[in-house]
């Protein structure tokens, strides 16, 4: 009696925390929306990306990279002291946003394959620490494009 009430007890506890499990995972996580994306036009064989990504979950993330079929060289900014510095990645707080945005933090495309005009779309791809890669299609817009002045 003892041996099979201690097999139940372990089948139970087992089965439990399988439960547990998935059922946490689900809720760790995050989950990621991208909007107001846009790249002003380039002047020159490089350009800059802005976007804001919101987390809607209680679980935490980072942006670890960007990827373009238009550049090989893709790499994610930081302004600091009115210096760009690059970095490995950024936070997207658990229940709050990253914001790439003119003169802050931004998304840099070196040494341009083409250069896209306003009215083109670029496509990218978001990779994340826990999240799965987000595609999105970039507007170009005007160069001089702000949408904090509006």
């Amino acid at each position: 009696m003892n041996r099979r009430t201690t097999a139940l007890t372990a089948a139970v506890a087992l089965a439990a925390s399988l439960a547990l499990t998935g059922c946490s995972s689900d809720g760790d996580k995050p989950e990621l929306k991208v909007s107001g994306a846009f790249m002003p036009q380039p002047v020159m064989d490089m350009a800059g990306g802005f976007l804001t990504i919101t987390n809607g979950s209680g679980a935490a993330d980072k942006l670890t990279s960007v990827t373009s079929p238009i550049s090989d060289d893709v790499t994610i900014h930081e302004t600091k002291d009115q210096k760009m510095v690059e970095v490995k990645s950024f936070d997207i707080p658990a229940n709050g946003e990253l914001k790439l945005e003119r003169g802050g933090n931004h998304i840099m495309f070196m040494e341009l394959k083409t250069k896209p005009k306003q009215g083109d779309k670029v496509s990218i791809e978001l990779h994340f620490e826990k999240s799965d890669p987000i595609k999105v299609d970039v507007p170009v817009e005007a160069a001089n494009h702000n949408p904090q002045q509006h």
